[in-house]
């Protein structure tokens, strides 16, 4: 019923029987719903998180669910302003692409050309390869790629590379659990292109020569195809971008660095966003991982954090400087 406003089935579950039995604990709700403690538990912090159940000021130590009046309508008016900062993100994004249009019907040297569907980028992105003269490098979301894809790519980069090429290429982490893509980065760096990872890649890009980026006309769906920028400034900023990741990510056959607090990159992006209010669901999708992955890291940092709940890990993490 509410799942629009980010609370999980059990979650829900928990909070409903919570309204209708303000006095069972933990015990009573989990035979009620025919689910574990540890759901139930897991549930609560979920339910703290969204500011739905809170500790009670006449039982201290008890918890007792916010009035869906004030919670629940402040979910919503969450999820709608949400809505209308994407509905403004969107037209800005139209905005933005309407003067770019505009300013390469003016000069056509700072052109935007707009590539339809998935073989006509593969093609364009052929043509590019044997274009480039000094150097290609390349944004790699998500975690397996599809064989089709790595297949195109292979003579291409191969033909490249021979010439003398530089080819860099930054990959999502979660790219290692699988065998395949896993394998094409090994042949890859075996004939001279360099491979580098990080814990979130948010967009596919490639850039030529640095003087032309593709880039996806909807990162969420690479068959709808993509745009090609000529704009000097525009690529120049986009080289600037893939420098600054370059520099941070970790190359591939290395081991993740950790911080002064023993954490690798994906640990602490995976606080980040849990703290930013992400579900597992959520998380696992901006990761690359499963569900049951980023629920195994989270348990192993709560037991770091020497907490008994997600709740209470994320305000250790803070305490300890963690983040």
């Amino acid at each position: 019923m509410f799942s629009t406003l980010g609370i999980s089935t059990t979650a829900e579950a928990v909070y409903m029987t919570m309204l209708r039995h303000s006095t069972w604990g933990v015990a009573e709700i989990a035979e009620s719903l025919g689910v574990s403690a540890r759901e139930v538990h897991d549930a609560l912090d979920e339910l703290i998180e969204l500011a739905l159940v809170r500790e009670s000021s006449v039982n201290p130590g008890n918890l007792r669910p916010t009035s869906p009046k004030v919670g629940l309508a402040a979910l919503l008016a969450r999820a709608k302003a949400d809505i209308a900062q994407q509905q403004y993100e969107i037209e800005a994004t139209q905005a933005a692409i309407d003067a770019l249009s505009e300013a390469h019907q003016v000069d056509h040297q700072d052109q935007l050309i707009q590539i339809v569907q998935l073989d006509g980028v593969r093609q364009r992105l052929e043509q590019l390869a044997r274009l480039t003269q000094v150097e290609c490098l390349s944004f790699n979301p998500g975690g397996a790629h599809r064989p089709d894809a790595m297949a195109a790519s292979k003579p291409v980069n191969q033909e490249a590379l021979e010439r003398g090429v530089s080819i860099k290429s930054i990959y999502q982490e979660s790219f290692r659990n699988d065998p395949d893509t896993l394998a094409y980065a090994r042949w890859f760096n075996s004939l001279g292109g360099e491979t580098r990872c990080v814990p979130v890649v948010l967009f596919q890009m490639v850039i030529v020569d640095r003087s032309i980026a593709l880039l996806p006309v909807d990162p969420t769906d690479a068959r709808k195809g993509a745009i090609e920028i000529h704009n000097p400034g525009i690529t120049a900023a986009l080289s600037s971008l893939f420098d600054h990741a370059w520099s941070t990510a970790t190359p591939l056959g290395h081991a993740a660095t950790t911080d002064e607090n023993g954490l690798e990159p994906a640990e602490r992006q995976l606080l980040q966003l849990l703290g930013d209010g992400y579900t597992d669901d959520a998380t696992a999708r901006k990761l690359g991982l499963s569900v049951r992955t980023v629920q195994r890291m989270m348990s192993d940092l709560t037991t770091r954090l020497g907490a008994e709940s997600r709740f209470q890990a994320g305000a250790n993490a803070v305490r300890q400087r963690w983040l």
